[in-house]
Formats: structure tokens, C-alpha cells, sequence
């Protein structure tokens, strides 16, 4: 038997008329007779946060075992993947004080304290996505991808003297530099896949097709006929998941006609549903991963003071004052159906994620998220005992199934250096850090 040394380069692409495809890991990206792990082909990792604005209600966020054999009810849909979820308890954000919405924005990823300011002399500093964007996201064609729900054209003094700036922007690549976040499917969809040229020029040579994938029918047949059966249908699954996204955000931008009126809070041409539109922006970040286009990305499910009802789960309040519930149960109970909410789409994200195969594991198995708020009790505008867990990374050597509580308050930066030595980045230092939480992870077999 002849064993043929040759394989596709892992980053191979597809090339239509003002658009570009990423292929997923295939087999024929692995040379024959060698080791996985050994290859250029080794899945690569990647790292993920989502913000949940305005904490929560922590009692039913936090689970009574250290194993997740029973969750809180915040976390019940986590079920199917609680195997793969670490809850952390008694984390902080020392920097976010004195509390205020503007600074559990700004400190949750930077861990740094905000200038107080209104004017454009804002300063934070580097947030944790973007050092590992420059380390492991030079080699793709996004370094980092940044996400949101809500339009962020707000501008001025948002919150008791900070900049909107704080509160409009998770992710700042330098500390005198945000970065806009970007809610609305069609432009993330065309920053994954259009080719060169504005935005405008790649939108007008994209919608040429009713579809972009009709712009690579037939690099896609010449492609199939050098694979084999297995990755024949990986390719197949993949490209039906690109056409049904590319679908419901066609549907979504027709649906606009008979939509007037939307939320002041939402971009014109996103699915009416807050559950749809934020499903949409999840499986985009699973296309993104799948086809390496990006390894770091960072999601906000709602910006904080949001005032978003949500009636589809049967709480028509505003959220932000809902928040500041002044101990009543009612509205702590109704403030926690946000939560659970959040949580469970969180969670659908997750189980795509585990059911995505990608070289000896999953796609979950190779990523890291973190999913957290800034704020413990919104009440008072606390900044300790954080919602935080991570999912994911078993190829880092995570140990999931699991709720770590720390006798003592623990910097968030702690956890934020550790997720960066796991992708990689390997660091001294961040932010106000006091050291790793290994207890996190176990070491991984050669």
C-alpha cells in the first residue's frame, strides 16, 4: 500500500464573485500515517466570553454541591452539557468600583479601572480577548470578533459621569481604544465571508446571487470529488448550516416591511425575536469557529441599564429596573427569568458546539467560554461574588461537572490569566491577577 504524504492545507479556501468560504478541519487536511496531534491539521483552540448585563439573582444562580449533579435553576438548561460547565464562585471585579453599570462593562474583561470622564479622554486598558487575539488570532482572517444585541450609538455621559464608551464596549485593544461591537447579522455574516474591497462593494457583488454559496457551486463539486465519504458529508453539513443561517437573515430583513417599527434598541433587519436574533449571532460564532475564520470572540447579550422587555418568556418589565428590584420577590423572581433565559441560549450554543466534530474531538472540546456578569447583586451595584462559569475545553485539560467556591474573593484577572495560559498566552501578569486557578484544569497526557 502507497501512503501519500499530501494533504489539503488546512486553510483552504473557496473563492466565489466578492465572497470567500473557509472550509472546516477535514481528514484530508491530516497527512496519511501521522499523528493528529503532531500535524499542522491539530485542532487549533479558541476563546470565547459572553456578558450577561446587570448580574442576577444569585441564589438561584448558585449551585448547593461542588458536583453538578443538580443545577440552580438559572443554570437547569445547561443540563445536556454540564459535563463540559465549571461554575466559579466568589470571584471579584475590585476596579469596578465604586459600583456603576459603565464600570461592570468596562472591567469584566479588562479587569481595569475606568477613567471618570464624559468627554473622549476615556483610558481603561487591554482587555483579555484582545491579548490572545494577538497572539492566536494573527494567523486568521478575523484576530478577533466582536458581538453584541443592541445598537451602541450612544454617545456622551451614560452612567454617573463615565463615557458610553465603558458600558458600549466590551473589548478595547489598547487603553485608549474601543472596539464597536456589531449586533446585526448581515454585516457579521458578510465580515466572515465577503472578499476585499468596502462594504458596500462586497455587499453589492454578494447579493449578485440569490445565495452566496450559488457563487462557489463549482469549486464545491471539483472539491467533493477529491474527498472521501466522511468528509463529503462533513463539507455537505457545513454548507447547509452557511445556506440556513444566510436564510433566516434574508427572512429576518424581509420581515422588516412588515415591522416598522422595531425596537429602539434593535437594528433594523434582525429577526423580531430576541430569542431568534440571538440564536442567529450564536450560530454565526459556531460558522466563524468551524471555518477558523476567527479564534477569539466576545458577546454581549445586552448592554447594561438595558431597558429590553422581554414578553416572549412573560416578562413584559424593562430589564434595568427589574435589576434594582429593592428586595421585592416579585420582581427578583421575574429579573431571574431573564437570567434563566440568557442561560439557556447560552446553553443551545454550547450543545451545536459539542455536536460539531472537528479532528479527535468536538468543537467544544477545543474552545473556552467563559459566560459572566460584571455586577453580583444589581441591587447595589456589587462587584463581588461574580455569575461566572466556563464551558468547554477539554482539550485544554478543563474539568467540567464541577462548582469551585473560594473561601476568599478571588480577582477575576485570576481566571482571565488562566484561559489565557490554556489557548496558549502565556503571561506573568494580568491586569490586578494574583495568580492562576489551575484547580480549574488537570494536566494533560503526552
Amino acid at each position: 500500500m502507497i501512503i501519500s504524504k499530501k494533504a489539503l492545507p488546512r486553510r483552504t479556501f473557496l473563492r466565489g464573485v466578492g465572497a470567500t468560504l473557509a472550509l472546516p478541519l477535514l481528514d484530508a487536511m491530516i497527512p496519511a500515517a501521522t499523528v493528529l496531534a503532531k500535524t499542522p491539521a491539530k485542532p487549533v483552540r479558541r476563546l470565547g466570553f459572553v456578558f450577561m448585563p446587570m448580574g442576577c439573582d444569585i441564589t438561584r444562580w448558585t449551585p448547593h454541591e461542588e458536583k453538578l449533579d443538580q443545577l440552580s435553576p438559572i443554570l437547569s438548561s445547561l443540563a445536556p452539557v454540564k459535563e463540559h460547565v465549571t461554575v466559579v464562585t466568589n470571584l471579584e471585579l475590585q476596579n469596578a468600583y465604586p459600583g456603576s453599570h459603565a464600570t461592570s462593562n468596562s472591567a469584566f474583561l479588562s479587569a481595569a479601572k475606568a477613567k471618570l470622564t464624559e468627554s473622549t479622554d476615556y483610558y481603561l486598558g487591554t482587555t483579555v480577548d484582545q491579548i490572545a487575539a494577538q497572539h492566536i488570532g494573527q494567523a486568521t482572517q478575523l484576530p478577533s470578533l466582536e458581538l453584541a444585541m443592541d445598537l451602541m450609538q450612544v454617545v456622551g455621559q451614560c452612567d454617573n459621569g463615565y463615557a458610553c464608551v465603558y458600558q458600549n464596549n466590551l473589548s478595547w485593544s489598547s487603553p485608549t481604544t474601543p472596539l464597536p461591537a456589531e449586533a446585526h447579522p448581515r454585516i457579521v455574516f458578510e465580515s466572515l465571508f465577503g472578499e476585499g474591497g468596502s462594504i458596500a462593494d462586497r455587499r453589492a457583488a454578494l447579493r449578485k446571487k440569490a445565495s452566496l454559496l450559488d457563487s462557489f457551486n463549482e469549486d464545491i463539486a471539483r472539491l467533493q470529488r477529491k474527498l472521501g465519504p466522511g468528509d463529503r458529508a462533513r463539507v455537505s453539513r457545513y454548507l447547509d448550516s452557511v445556506r440556513e443561517v444566510e436564510r433566516r437573515i434574508q427572512r429576518a430583513e424581509s420581515d422588516t416591511v412588515d415591522n416598522p417599527l422595531p425596537d429602539l434598541d434593535r437594528p433594523v433587519g434582525v429577526p423580531a425575536a430576541y430569542a431568534d436574533h440571538a440564536r442567529l449571532m450564536f450560530d454565526l460564532q459556531v460558522l466563524a469557529l468551524q471555518g477558523d475564520v476567527t479564534r477569539v470572540i466576545t458577546f454581549q447579550l445586552a448592554r447594561e441599564t438595558s431597558n429590553r422587555t422581554y414578553p416572549e418568556i412573560g416578562v413584559p418589565d424593562p430589564h434595568h429596573p427589574l435589576s434594582h428590584h429593592g428586595n421585592d420577590p416579585e420582581k427578583i423572581a421575574r429579573m431571574a427569568k431573564i437570567n434563566q433565559f440568557h442561560v439557556s441560549l447560552f446553553a443551545q450554543f454550547l450543545q451545536k458546539l459539542k455536536a460539531t466534530r472537528e479532528g479527535d474531538g468536538t468543537l467544544l472540546d477545543h474552545s473556552l467560554y467563559l459566560y459572566g456578569s460584571g455586577i453580583g447583586n444589581p441591587n447595589v451595584h456589587d462587584h463581588s461574588n461574580l455569575p461566572v462559569l466556563v464551558a468547554g475545553g477539554a482539550a485544554t485539560g478543563m474539568k467540567g461537572g464541577r462548582h469551585i467556591k473560594y473561601a476568599r474573593p478571588t480577582p477575576l484577572a485570576n481566571l482571565h490569566l488562566t484561559l489565557l495560559d490554556k489557548v496558549g498566552v502565556h503571561l506573568d501578569s494580568f491586569a490586578d491577577s494574583q495568580g492562576k486557578v489551575d484547580d480549574l484544569f488537570e494536566p494533560l497526557s503526552v
